[in-house]
This record gives C-alpha cells, structure tokens and sequence, in this order.
C-alpha cells in the first residue's frame, strides 16, 4: 500500500463519458439527468465537497478505445488512483492485449465486461471467455462481475474456477430493491461471499430502487445481507457518479453508507470507505 493512499477515502466505482447519442444507446430519455458529458472537471469538487481523496474509474463501453480514454483522463488527473478497463477476453489475441496494457499504466488495475448485457445466462462460463479470465493473476489484474440477480448462480461457479482470482460484484449485484425482493439474491449472495478473494461494492444502490420515492430505512436490508456476507473487510464504497444522478446526488449516495455504519469502529468504517479499495486495486 503506497504511503499517499494510507488513509485515503476512495469512490471505489465511477465513470467518465464524451455523450455520444449514438453510442450511449443505454442512456434513454427517461435518464435525461445524465444525457450529457461527464468528465474529471465535473468530478474533482464534488470529490472535494464529499470529503473523498480519490477514485476508481471503470468503463461503460465495450471497446479498447474506452480504455485508453480512461487512461488518458488518469494520466492527467491525480485523484483518478485506478483505472478498470476493457479487452475482449473471447479473442485469440488477449494475452498480447494482457501484455500491452500492463506495460502500458500503472493506473490500470483491472478490467470488466458487460456480463448484465449478454443474453445468455451462462455467459461467465464460456469456455472462450474463461480462457481469457484464466490469465488475469498472471499479470495481476483485478476483475469486476457486473451482473443481474439472475446471473449469480453462473457467477457462483465462475468463482469456483478461479480460487486465486480477485474479483469485485459490481453494484451488489443489482437487487430487485424496487420490487422489495431479497430472495433467492440473498442466498446466492452469501455463495459468493464463501470465496475470500471475492470483494462486493457498496453501489449503484439508490438506481436499483425507486429512482424519485426511494427511502434509506428500504435499503437497510439488503445492506444486511452483504455486510453479513463479506464483512466490513471486503465491502468498498462507489458512488457510481454520474449514473446516481438519476436517482440522487452524490452526497446522499455517500450517507446511505456513513449512515448506516454508525455503529460501526472507525477501522471498519476506514475500510469500508477506502482501505479495501486500495488492498483490492493496489492503489
């Protein structure tokens, strides 16, 4: 752990975009908070104001050409500690692009893929895809699942496979908060929490419930079921800034969190809200 980043607060998940009507298709008009570009200028007081030291930016489109751009804005950004990228992990060629970019930055931590999008349910045990997967220790990057409810039991043996992987669950893998629903999540959640190299992100919480009636008290069970699940030592905090602003504001995405561990020491308050993010990403 680097002496700078000891006792930092870190947003563990945010994006950066150009707003690109025809490419952000995922944007639709009902999200018109958000139909527009946001960038490290947009971030940096917000940061400030909310009383973060750094981020992690993860990408939102499917293409190498988002993770240059990524690396490009942390180049020239400080406070952008870590970058999750993309590659195409079915590709002949992944372990050269593997190659490439760990050469390339520092800030590179890891990578994701759109699993949510895939139509099929299976998608994480492609034997092509998990080729790919299989090389990620050996070059020491992360991995962030983002998936529905639906996924999990996939993501459970996609887990299995990889003992010594790390991985994050995005966004705790977007429950059915709107629909009041725990079950079977709750359950397939604590699966994946058995596996110790498997970290979960506190985000994208308030986006899953009512965008406009959404309540702190509704969240507080699912909140449970991850604490329950991995602990204080493997839950980071993210934001996902900007995509949170079509339900809230960054400020009351950060409190649902700080509210909740008010019981809490401040070791596992600190974890929580930086530590686990930097052991994770090795900021």
């Amino acid at each position: 752990m680097s002496v700078e980043c000891r006792d930092m607060n870190i947003d563990a998940h945010q994006h950066f975009w150009n707003y690109d009507p025809v490419k952000d298709t995922w944007i639709t008009e009902e999200m018109k908070a958000i139909r527009r570009s946001f960038l490290p200028k947009d971030l940096k007081m917000v940061l400030k104001e909310n009383e973060i030291d750094g981020s992690v930016v993860v990408q939102a489109a499917p293409t190498e050409e988002e993770t240059d751009f990524l690396l490009e804005l942390a180049a020239k950004n400080d406070f952008i500690k870590g970058v999750v990228g993309w590659v195409d992990f079915t590709s002949e060629k992944i372990e050269e692009r593997l190659q490439y970019y760990k050469k390339e930055s520092s800030k590179l931590k890891g990578f994701r893929h759109l699993v949510q999008d895939e139509p099929d349910e299976q998608f994480l045990l492609r034997e092509d895809f998990c080729n790919g997967i299989n090389l990620l220790q050996k070059y020491d990057f992360t991995y962030d699942i983002l998936i529905y409810p639906k996924q999990l039991p996939a993501a459970v043996e996609f887990v299995k496979r990889f003992p010594n992987q790390k991985f994050v669950v995005d966004h705790m893998a977007k429950p059915c908060i709107k629909a009041g629903t725990l079950s079977p999540w709750d359950e397939h959640m604590k699966e994946l929490a058995e596996y110790p190299k498997v970290y979960c992100k506190l985000s994208g919480i308030i986006t899953e419930a009512d965008w406009h009636k959404w309540t702190e008290k509704e969240l507080i069970s699912y909140l449970d079921v991850v604490f329950d699940a991995f602990s204080s030592d493997r839950l980071m905090f993210g934001s996902d800034w900007p995509v949170c602003l079509v339900a809230g504001n960054y400020r009351k995405v950060k409190q649902i969190i700080t509210h909740y561990m008010q019981v809490f020491s401040g070791r596992e308050q600190q974890a929580v809200m930086g530590q686990n993010a930097i052991k994770f990403y090795q900021l």
